[in-house]
């Protein structure tokens, strides 16, 4: 029977250098998209206030954050699926 993913063979322990390997890439998407809503919306405090472009920037802000949340929803269930194939 074989461990499941994160799990030390040998000691059977928590491996924490797998878990490290796969936490950097996703907060880099985490923080990449989160980065980017923010600027937009730091720009549409800053710059746009109650106008129709601040409004816009808005949606432009919700956008971005619903698609990051697509790819990294994504990719947890695609490298999900890698590891439980081994």
């Amino acid at each position: 029977m074989s461990l499941p993913p994160f799990i030390d063979q040998e000691s059977g322990e928590l491996d924490l250098g797998q878990i490290r390997a796969e936490v950097f890439p996703l907060a880099g998407l985490i923080l990449l998209f989160g980065g980017l809503a923010l600027l937009v919306f730091l720009l549409t405090l800053l710059a746009a206030g109650n106008s129709i472009l601040g409004a816009f920037l808005v949606v432009v802000t919700q956008f971005i954050l619903a698609v990051g949340i697509g790819i990294v929803s994504m990719y947890v269930v695609a490298r999900g699926i890698q590891l439980a194939d081994g």
